[in-house]
């Protein structure tokens, strides 16, 4: 019989309700058996008749009784269906094996050293920007306001093209500060370079497709485009950037970070641009322009685009997680518009649009002056740490044993050694003494130069100084 527990905090419907489910599925009410009266059972249990109405209700809603207008309420069959599975398989569906996957997820945290959870003094990461408690309290400005502005509207789907006012946003900046001159259909946002790239793969490429990758180069990049089954070939890079006679004869897109080599460091020649640009045209093939970091520019005017030379066959992708922090997510890909259109398509397939907080927030950030107050404030910072960093090298002898690049913009430079060289070595050693640096093998598919990618943006002047004398004496 069922009762009622006046200690339980529950409702009482709920108490039956679970008592009878217990009692089914333990064959106390076996199939078929007639359930009592809801008058008579009230009666039995003190409650009233409408909670065991409402346990009826249930029982029935879920499947464990049937009903007929003659018959009462009976038990159902269901247990009859489910009992012999429940001795046979005691595990659910196992995940399918997916080596590309999880090898693709392992170079990933090789590249980032997410393996490596040790607390260092020093940490040379060419990864994260500079951030401050001024740039907190201005996001944090704007996001309440953004908060309190917005509608009920705001709360719909969105655009799959992302946020109208935030690319209005973005095509104002990339028109004075890149010139880059483009309508808003023809930028579409997106949570990150690797989002970008996965949507290129999905809309503009076929299963199997050719593409040629800098090598060294930009890891993710090749990752993404090998899990979606296109057939990636290294390209060697030079101190002049890509060689662009290597490329895949075949190759319907070729990915390059132009201004500011991912790896290595150097700027594209004039010549190799217009090299690129040309067999793009010819060939009909695709650029991936990856502008991550040309915003911080040491030597020099700031240097052209090759979607501004060539916007028929360039994407362009630009990030604010270099420009602002990695953990807004918000990145964009500027292209034709019937290719931008096509992105935009498969967006509102699989991914729909961005969080529309983010969004607005990112779009008072930048339309109220934070954002290039921001940007003006970390390029003086990276400007003086940038020197410090190659005065260090210098000084401490390191920069005559092995050879310094990519020192005119961006936010890391390389110390490249001889291919011979153990890189692999020296950084647990440095490691060790409190020292994370970050080696080139990761960055590199078939290539041998040896090396370290040395990121001073989250390093102040100090321990630059001292990070680069300490790494000096294991390794001189």
């Amino acid at each position: 019989m069922m009762k009622v527990s006046r200690k339980d905090e529950r409702p009482i419907w709920m108490q039956l309700l679970d008592q009878a489910i217990h009692n089914i599925k333990s064959g106390i009410w076996p199939p078929g058996e007639l359930l009592i009266p809801s008058r008579e059972l009230a009666h039995l249990i003190g409650v009233s008749r409408s909670t065991i109405q409402i346990v009826y209700e249930e029982l029935l809603s879920r499947g464990y009784t049937v009903t007929s207008r003659r018959g009462g309420t009976r038990v159902s069959e269901w247990n009859q269906v489910t009992g012999s599975t429940k001795e046979l398989i005691t595990y659910g569906p196992i995940p399918p094996s997916l080596p590309l996957l999880n090898t693709a997820v392992d170079q990933l945290h090789d590249w980032f050293r997410g393996k490596e959870h040790r607390e260092v003094d020093i940490d040379f990461s060419p990864h994260e920007p500079y951030l401050d408690d001024q740039f907190q309290k201005h996001w944090r400005q704007s996001f309440l306001h953004a908060s309190a502005a917005m509608d009920l509207s705001s709360w719909a789907y969105g655009n799959p093209y992302g946020f109208t006012p935030l690319r209005e946003e973005i095509q104002r900046y990339l028109s004075l500060e890149r010139g880059i001159h483009i309508q808003t259909n023809q930028i579409l946002l997106t949570s990150g370079a690797q989002h970008s790239i996965d949507l290129i793969a999905q809309s503009l490429l076929s299963d199997g497709d050719t593409i040629s990758v800098e090598d060294p180069g930009f890891p993710a990049s090749w990752m993404a485009m090998k899990y979606r089954g296109m057939n990636v070939v290294p390209v060697p890079v030079d101190e002049y950037g890509l060689v662009v006679e290597h490329i895949h004869p075949q190759s319907k897109l070729t990915f390059v970070t132009p201004s500011h080599q991912c790896a290595v460091g150097v700027v594209m020649s004039e010549p190799r641009r217009q090299q690129l640009l040309h067999k793009a045209v010819q060939e009909q093939s695709w650029i991936i322009e990856d502008d991550y970091d040309s915003e911080f520019r040491y030597r020099g005017e700031p240097l052209s685009t090759l979607i501004s030379q060539e916007p028929n066959n360039t994407l362009y992708l630009m990030s604010f997680s270099k420009m602002i922090a990695p953990g807004i997510r918000i990145s964009a890909v500027v292209g034709p518009v019937e290719a931008i259109a096509q992105l935009a398509r498969v967006q509102e397939l699989t991914y729909r649009h961005l969080p529309i907080m983010d969004q607005l927030t990112l779009t008072h950030f930048i339309k109220n002056g934070h954002f290039m107050r921001h940007m003006r404030r970390v390029r003086n910072v990276y400007r003086r740490r940038h020197e410090a960093m190659t005065k260090a090298i210098m000084a401490s002898g390191l920069g005559g044993r092995f050879k310094l690049s990519g020192v005119e913009t961006g936010l890391h430079m390389l110390l490249e050694a001889e291919e011979s060289y153990d890189e692999e070595t020296v950084t647990q050693s440095a490691l060790q003494k409190g020292i994370r640096v970050y080696p080139l093998g990761p960055y590199c598919l078939e290539s041998k130069r040896k090396g370290w990618v040395l990121g001073f943006a989250k390093v102040d002047e100090a321990s630059i100084e001292q990070g680069i004398h300490r790494l000096a004496e294991l390794i001189l």
